[in-house]
């Protein structure tokens, strides 16, 4: 344990987070920057004199329950938690589920691809942001809770309808494998996630091909880098698909761009201002 490097990255991370980023009311007279001492001990349920005893390094080694919920007050990245252990002396924990936040900067990026259909998904396959063309070729994800935007249940369960088309693309089974092979992760990085442990729980009891698949146990299961959508009013679209890893968040950015000069780019071209006018309609 490092009680003088474990107290200084304490108040660095105390003193960046204002009590309104955690519900709480600012007040008269405060002097200090970021949350009070006994600010930071009430969200980690803690005493003020224990945490007190950290930040001035006179603190014995926190159990791992104080450090998770230091971690929680603190509101720390998986790579902050993971730094607060190694300071504490202590193996960290596992992440406590997959992250749904996603970084601005990616957010960004997506809206920004041009002719590109671009949508973000989490360790689980839930798709947790998408641009105008990704809504146009597959279906407009915000109409849909959160179980609904999930592809892997989507892929196994199909939608409301009972049909099991997944957009109707071409590599209906080399995705199943793909998506087991992602949730299979998911499950041994989060093992006491509910949502996780769950959805899995509810795949192998609602899908026969998904039982099989996951007790076959394989573990190289690779996507396909080119599929055709048969999309209900511009017909069949061929896409190159590329997956791009987010350091740090379990996530992965997905983007679906045609071969110049097809028929496929006019088809997206179309589907980019379709989209567009149904939005509009929709206002």
């Amino acid at each position: 344990m490092d009680r003088a490097e474990l107290a200084g990255f304490l108040r660095s991370r105390r003193e960046r987070i204002s009590p309104a980023d955690v519900g709480m009311a600012a007040g008269p007279r405060r002097r200090t920057p970021g949350l009070r001492r006994e600010e930071v001990a009430q969200l980690a349920f803690i005493s003020t004199e224990y945490y007190t005893r950290l930040e001035q390094a006179r603190g014995p080694r926190p159990s791992g329950e104080v450090l998770a919920g230091l971690a929680r007050a603190l509101r720390l990245t998986d790579a902050e938690r993971e730094h607060l252990h190694l300071l504490a002396g202590t193996p960290p924990a596992p992440a406590p589920g997959p992250c749904r936040e996603v970084r601005q900067s990616i957010l960004d990026l997506v809206h920004r691809l041009p002719q590109s259909a671009a949508f973000v998904t989490s360790a689980t396959l839930e798709v947790l942001a998408w641009n105008e063309l990704a809504a146009a070729l597959m279906e407009d994800f915000s109409a849909l809770s959160r179980r609904d935007r999930n592809l892997a249940r989507r892929a196994f369960l199909g939608p409301r309808s009972g049909e099991r088309l997944l957009y109707g693309v071409s590599d209906v089974a080399a995705f199943s494998r793909h998506a087991v092979h992602r949730l299979r992760t998911a499950a041994a990085r989060y093992p006491d996630d509910p949502e996780v442990t769950g959805l899995v729980r509810e795949l192998r009891s609602g899908s026969e091909e998904f039982a099989r698949l996951w007790d076959s146990h394989d573990v190289d299961a690779q996507p396909a880098h080119r599929k055709t959508f048969r999309h209900p009013l511009v017909g069949p679209v061929t896409v190159d698909c590329d997956a791009l890893d987010i350091t740090g968040r379990d996530q992965q950015v997905v983007i679906y761009t045609a071969v110049p000069g097809t028929p496929s780019e006019e088809a997206l071209r179309l589907l980019a201002v379709l989209g567009t006018q149904r939005m509009d309609t929709a206002r």
